[in-house]
């Protein structure tokens, strides 16, 4: 699975959103000034290349849908973050978080009560 640019992962996102939608959705989907139509088809064309996304022919355009799941494409890149940056450990990343202070330990024991209840299942 090819690594996606800043401007395709926030394409990839709104189409993960709609489901399945046209050029003219995702570009309604960003916040105004929106960037051009043209610019938008080309970022989902790079994404269909990469085999991001389906395209299906109505008329005469392109209607796309993800080919791929958000939860796949996240579980991918985020093993690459843990193994680059925190040494291959989860744990090291926990406490890195928890160390600059972006994770509160209510947010912790959350963590733990959900890693607690998935090993009950």
């Amino acid at each position: 699975m090819e690594k996606l640019t800043i401007q395709e992962e926030e394409v990839m996102i709104y189409i993960w959103e709609l489901n399945s939608c046209f050029v003219k959705d995702i570009v309604a989907k960003f916040a105004k000034p929106a960037p051009p139509y043209t610019t938008v088809a080309s970022i989902v064309k790079n994404l269909e290349r990469k085999g991001y996304v389906l395209a299906e022919r109505v008329g005469n355009t392109y209607q796309y849908a993800p080919a791929i799941k958000e939860s796949e494409y996240k579980r991918t890149f985020m093993s690459g973050v843990v193994r680059n940056y925190f040494e291959n450990s989860y744990k090291e990343m926990v406490s890195f978080f928890a160390k600059d202070r972006k994770i509160s330990t209510d947010e912790l024991k959350e963590i733990i009560d959900m890693i607690e209840k998935g090993k009950k299942e």
